[in-house]
């Protein structure tokens, strides 16, 4: 196991992107907005296991219950385009039946907001190329960006304001948008063919 910075800088890099910790700010306003407090340390932890899980587990996971890396990503694709359209058109697509401030440090903070099918298949890509110390190191980066987002939410909201929230959530919604039809673009064809 060898550290090599390069390495640990571009999957922090790539993970960063992929998380999108900037474009989140505007669900986690909305979502402590709804629901109350939300248990920043929980949902960080949480987010780590299944991402650190998912690194040495996933590609066993999926072939044991008959699912490919495409399918997987594909499904993800589904999952950030709806929520790309909650944000763009302002409609909620997610319902809310025992949702409080306890599940939702879970689902859908941890999973699949900040460990989702984006970044699982992305973790699954990098442990082609890099070593896997390198990969943990880089979760771990960026899972404390996470937390520290978490934590300023409402600080954050306060300064950027609900004009720049709705600006930020719609903009955010078009990245988001993109990012789910490239996804489902660069996996389709591994399903088809």
């Amino acid at each position: 196991m060898l550290v090599n910075f390069k390495e640990i800088l571009t999957a922090t890099m790539i993970l960063f992107a992929v998380i999108d910790v900037i474009g989140n700010i505007p669900i986690i306003i909305d979502l402590r907005a709804k629901f109350g407090k939300i248990q920043s340390g929980k949902a960080s932890i949480i987010a780590g296991v299944i991402m650190i899980a998912f690194l040495f587990l996933g590609k066993s996971i999926l072939n044991l219950i008959g699912i490919d890396v495409n399918s997987f990503a594909v499904a993800g694709a589904f999952i950030l385009f709806f929520i790309a359209l909650e944000m763009i058109l302002g409609v909620s697509l997610y319902k809310e039946e025992e949702t409080n401030a306890r599940t939702i440090s879970i689902f859908p903070l941890a999973f699949p907001l900040i460990a989702g099918p984006g970044s699982l298949t992305t973790l699954l890509s990098l442990r082609a190329e890099f070593e896997t110390i390198n990969i943990l190191i880089a979760i771990i980066i960026n899972l404390f960006f996470m937390f520290i987002v978490l934590k300023t939410s409402n600080k954050l909201g306060k300064f950027i304001g609900d004009n720049g929230i709705l600006i930020i959530r719609k903009v955010f919604g078009v990245i988001l948008l993109a990012i789910a039809v490239k996804l489902f673009a660069s996996n389709i064809q591994g399903l088809i063919s």
